[in-house]
């Protein structure tokens, strides 16, 4: 048998390393932070790479009382009125209202959007000024949460911070309505278990010229203040233009329900049967006194 040489053998081909195929690298745009009041930028479109508008394309622009950004202040009635971003303002000589740097150190600031210096037109001008006020569960108490994201407290000597992450009696406040002034209120602290309130001390050496302290034992001047709330979270407006919503029909709308040309009354009739909740009965109304006219 003849012998197998290795050596006449062909060679073999060498195998390349396999190289792993390059993953694709994405960029992840990360948009720039944005706060309330800013205006929106708009964005610049291609005409080249757009469709070309259609003569029925027709650009609507939301009405005030439509726009869910609406970022327009007024003052709470009632604490059934608290919820949202508030601003809470003091009874000092020159309006301030509470507010908190970022390391949770409590101080009067200075309010400057004011109309001819009225502080129940107060409107804050820095995001320290501004506190979130929320409903503790199972209490008539509010929580106020700041800038940050840490909450008011006020502890046993009557000195305020901002450093909790959550809600104890010390960060709790009952609302209480003045019996004097109407739309002004006192916080009572410790949730309404300590007989004590916010109030303020005139005090060149602070902040402002005011001191904020949380160990007054009366409900005085100095004890009173104002809340300002966004205009969208206050029930009785959000209640009145939900109304206006419904209520707005156009005539073109009402004629095609019905199915003949309307008169302004009928019109009127039908809008107001839309606000108060019994339209299809005037709709009904309507139909039939049409059907009278036509046969007369």
């Amino acid at each position: 048998m003849q012998q197998y040489r290795a050596q006449n053998l062909p060679a073999l081909p060498k195998l390349s390393k396999l190289q792993p195929a390059p993953i694709p690298q994405t960029t992840t745009m990360v948009k720039p932070l944005t706060f309330k009041g800013d205006k929106p930028k708009k964005r610049k479109t291609r005409t080249a790479d757009s469709e070309a508008p259609t003569p029925k394309t027709r650009k609507t622009e939301p009405e005030p009382e439509d726009n869910p950004e609406d970022q327009s202040w007024v003052s709470a009635d009632s604490p059934s009125d608290i919820a949202g971003p508030v601003v809470i303002v003091l009874p000092s000589d020159d309006p301030t209202c509470v507010a908190s740097d970022a390391n949770g150190q409590v101080f009067a600031s200075r309010l400057e959007n004011l109309v001819e210096g009225d502080p129940s037109t107060a409107e804050p001008h820095d995001v320290r000024q501004v506190w979130v006020a929320s409903r503790v569960a199972g209490t008539e108490s509010f929580s106020f949460k700041g800038h940050h994201g840490k909450y008011l407290s006020s502890d046993t000597h009557g000195l305020f911070s901002a450093t909790a992450s959550a809600v104890s009696h010390y960060e709790s406040f009952l609302v209480i309505p003045s019996p004097e002034v109407s739309g002004t209120f006192s916080l009572q602290t410790h949730g309404g278990d300590g007989e004590s309130f916010l109030s303020i001390k005139e005090n060149s050496k602070a902040a402002a010229g005011v001191e904020i302290r949380g160990d007054a034992n009366t409900i005085s001047f100095e004890t009173t203040v104002r809340v300002r709330m966004q205009a969208r979270f206050k029930p009785k407006l959000r209640a009145s233009k939900e109304s206006k919503a419904y209520e707005k029909i156009s005539k073109k709308e009402l004629e095609g329900i019905v199915g003949r040309a309307l008169s302004e009354d009928e019109v009127r009739r039908l809008r107001k049967g839309r606000r108060e909740g019994n339209f299809h009965e005037i709709l009904l109304d309507v139909k039939v006194s049409g059907k009278h006219d036509k046969w007369a």
